[in-house]
């Protein structure tokens, strides 16, 4: 059988039908799967990269980044859409391309998402800790510095002096108790994370209307700074390279499609939640942004470790700023962490239950109906990932996974409209081959601007993972083996 035999969407629906432990439980409704979206996409980048984009990248016109990066975000959840709708399993993208490209173009994704999501997960479990420390740090109290940070890093002390830290304690904390929450149950996980995503957007609501009363016009002038003879550096490959590095801030709608099995109504309720979310994302990106900007001059942002924070005790005179921001990007990154992580496990359930990966790991409690060896496995990676690697390039090598995702599902949609024109769909991208051609353009143009050492990164990982396929994942496919799926005796092979 050739690696890029196809599996049928049937098929593919029939494998994840079972009775008793060996199946997922269907209690998501939209609204959970809005707040899961929304959870997931507004974390630290509303109040950190926005600022810091504007300032070294496109200035005022990092409004027109937002846009950018945004219209690709909703040009490929429109395509994210279509797939949950028609093929409403576990494993998003993954499962998607197994559909319409193959199981060695399914593998190469799924091989990408882990790197996206388990990455992802650790640079905002890092971010937590940070924003922990800070929060504390305004408040009066400390935190032990050799346990605040990734081994090797230098902590400024009150007094003045350094310590090197040893282990990021609050990363590893934070990555813990979500780890706990997701095995206990995805419906206790989806009310935990409900109240956390209320909280964060009142915060930003809270930023936004009092930033916008000390907004000086002229600080939007010019809107376009001119381009400082580097690439990337004002101009419009500012704004472009701005797109690129904004894009961050956007990753995490897909994670609504990795709930197609524990949805309700998928067909219905994951197209809802995947573009709502987004949108409303998208709209307080908008707002930020242009509070941030319009209330200090962007040159000004420059170094700023907060730069929204800066951008209002500097620009608008709120003492206040710093304190409540620390505590909305803490409270942002909590529901980030656990969204990612939540995604991260049900792409891997859906490799294990092909047998792409270890069949056994895809166990599924009877109690709590949740893949529990994977969650806790990938919780624990992602813990000591968190605690002991510095990831200051980590957040690029998510992006170029993340965009690289969205192509292959922009380019599956237009597949399978060919090859499934009898495929009952309960959403439809319009304008078909037309917005997926330009969402796949737009990623593509995005990727380009990315620097050479992630695209090195980025090329290692998956060549490692060419490795694990042919070694392993190949000669245990379930689909070249010919086997049907039985849920109920996953444990009999493992």
């Amino acid at each position: 059988m050739s690696i890029f035999a196809t599996k049928s969407i049937e098929r593919i629906k029939e494998e994840q039908i079972g009775h008793g432990e060996g199946t997922l439980q269907r209690v998501l409704g939209p609204g959970q799967l809005i707040m899961l979206g929304v959870g997931a996409i507004i974390g630290t980048g509303i109040f950190v990269l926005t600022g810091q984009a504007a300032a070294a990248n496109a200035g005022p016109a990092i409004v027109l980044s937002m846009i950018i990066a945004g219209v690709t975000a909703v040009l490929a959840a429109l395509c994210y859409s279509e797939f949950a709708a028609t093929v409403p399993v576990a494993g998003s993208a993954y499962t998607y391309a197994y559909a319409t490209l193959g199981e060695f173009v399914a593998w190469v994704i799924g091989w990408d998402l882990i790197l996206e999501y388990a990455l992802g997960s650790a640079t905002v479990a890092v971010g937590w800790s940070g924003n922990l420390i800070t929060l504390l740090h305004q408040l009066g109290w400390s935190f032990p510095a050799a346990v605040s940070a990734a081994p090797g890093t230098v902590v400024q002390l009150a007094g003045g002096g350094t310590a090197t830290a040893v282990f990021n304690l609050p990363a590893v904390l934070i990555t813990v108790a979500v780890t706990l929450l997701l095995i206990r149950g995805v419906s206790e996980s989806a009310t935990v994370n409900a109240i956390v995503v209320v909280i964060k957007v009142g915060i930003v609501l809270v930023v936004i209307g009092a930033g916008a009363f000390f907004i000086v016009p002229a600080n939007w002038h010019p809107f376009i700074p001119p381009n400082t003879g580097t690439f990337g550096a004002y101009g419009w490959s500012g704004v472009l390279r701005g797109a690129g590095v904004i894009f961050f801030a956007y990753i995490g709608f897909d994670a609504v499609s990795t709930s197609g099995e524990e949805t309700r109504n998928p067909g219905r309720d994951l197209p809802i939640a995947i573009v709502g979310s987004l949108i409303i994302a998208t709209t307080l990106y908008i707002a930020v942004a242009v509070v941030a900007v319009g209330a200090l001059p962007f040159d000004k942002l420059k170094g700023a470790e907060a730069p929204l924070a800066t951008a209002l005790d500097e620009g608008a005179g709120f003492g206040w700023a710093s304190n409540i921001i620390s505590f909305g990007a803490l409270v942002a990154i909590t529901s980030v962490v656990l969204t990612i992580l939540y995604g991260q496990t049900r792409i891997f359930f859906a490799m294990c239950r092909d047998g792409l990966m270890p069949r056994r790991w895809a166990y599924v409690h009877p109690k709590t109906r949740t893949p529990i060896y994977i969650t806790a496995a990938f919780g624990s990676l992602i813990a000591i990932i968190a605690a002991f690697v510095p990831l200051s390039e980590i957040v690029k090598l998510v992006n170029i996974g993340t965009l690289f995702a969205f192509l292959l599902v922009n380019i599956g949609v237009i597949i399978l409209r060919r090859t499934r024109p009898d495929l009952k769909r309960g959403f439809r991208v319009p304008f078909v081959p037309v917005f997926p051609i330009i969402g796949s353009l737009l990623c593509i143009y995005l990727m380009r601007y990315l620097d050479r050492d992630t695209w090195i990164r980025f090329v290692v990982w998956l060549a490692i993972g060419l490795v694990v396929y042919f070694l392993y994942g190949r000669r245990h496919s379930r689909l070249r083996q010919g086997e049907v799926i039985n849920p109920e005796a996953q444990l009999d092979k493992g």
